[in-house]
């Protein structure tokens, strides 16, 4: 496992991290000797980055990394704060935030929370700019190391860059969802903001698994918010409807040289590795053998130039026109 600087936190972290919004059961109910075996197994690849937020099952995600007996002694823990009933859409007050990363903390097991990130907070609370102040005060009071931001846009990544104390950016940025390297990706780099990308495989869309007739289980996201009915279409599938993601994702198989020998995923996963302003990829993993495959990509040779190429025009000719929602 190679490892990159998160922006100005100073932590060293692993490439491929662990998005962990599978262990709180919304994408089906999982065992807590299914959810410790994911740990393990990314303890056991070198994943020193996990990334959780207080809905994941509702709080189930925290309290199982809290309770996890064998984390490892570099282990960054990241959680997020902002999308709960008491905080969303518009309770958001100092006491409030306060309250909500106090019980993360609880969860989690630990005094300091070592990155907090504002959880896709409606726009205008940003444009606001009150609740980035909260979060420096948090930092000052000793309740949080650092802090960041996930959000669903470019505009709204775009608008938390210009608060000088936020440390990292989660986006959504895969095959799928190129457009952040136009030039989100180099303003984060010139700030000295670490870059976490979320949705690298577009809720499983470039693992080239699904077909048409593939069904999700009722809790899962792919199942109740492949149409936006319940948070950001762009959460799920990045917005593409799913009969044409298939499609999108059988077509790409072409495009990526060497995916019949290690995987489409892992290539996929590679692309995003790619841009030197990326410090970690949050892939998800319901299996240890999932943790290995991603751990994977971070041994694998760069794509070649030509090979970039080429997956760029495919996304603005073939994929960018059926992206719903806001990018």
């Amino acid at each position: 496992m190679n490892y990159r600087q998160l922006g100005k936190t100073g932590y060293r972290v692993s490439e491929i991290g662990l998005g962990c919004w599978q262990l709180g059961g919304d994408f089906g109910p999982i065992a807590d000797d299914t959810a410790n075996a994911i740990l393990d197994a990314a303890a056991a690849h070198n994943i020193n980055f996990w990334d959780t937020a207080d809905v994941y099952g509702g709080g189930q995600s925290e309290q199982r990394i809290g309770n996890f007996p064998h984390k490892p002694d570099n282990l960054l823990v990241a959680t997020k704060v902002g999308r709960n009933p008491t905080l969303y859409p518009d309770g958001y007050s100092l006491a409030a935030v306060r309250a909500s990363l106090q019980a993360s903390a609880r969860r989690l097991g630990v005094h300091t929370i070592d990155l907090a990130q504002l959880h896709c907070v409606p726009p205008a609370v940003l444009k606001q700019g009150d609740i980035f102040t909260w979060m420096e005060e948090l930092q000052n009071e000793g309740l949080i190391r650092h802090y960041g931001a996930s959000v669903e846009t470019i505009g709204e990544a775009f608008t938390c860059l210009e608060n000088p104390g936020l440390a990292t950016l989660q986006i959504i940025f895969n095959l799928f969802r190129q457009d952040a390297a136009e030039a989100l990706l180099d303003a984060a780099k010139e700030k000295n903001v670490g870059v976490i990308v979320r949705l690298p495989l577009a809720s499983g869309l470039l693992s080239g698994k699904f077909t048409r007739d593939s069904r999700f289980a009722e809790g899962d996201h792919r199942n109740y918010n492949r149409d936006g009915a319940a948070f950001s279409v762009g959460e799920t599938f990045g917005g593409i409807p799913f009969e044409k993601g298939v499609e999108l994702a059988e077509g790409l198989r072409a495009l990526l040289p060497d995916s019949a020998h290690c995987g489409q995923a892992t290539q996929a996963l590679r692309w995003i590795l790619d841009h030197p302003a990326v410090s970690t990829v949050i892939a998800g993993a319901s299996s240890p053998q999932q943790i290995a495959n991603n751990a994977s990509a971070s041994d694998l040779a760069p794509l070649s130039e030509s090979t970039h190429r080429t997956l760029a025009e495919y996304y603005q000719k073939q994929v960018r026109p059926y992206i719903r929602g806001a990018i």
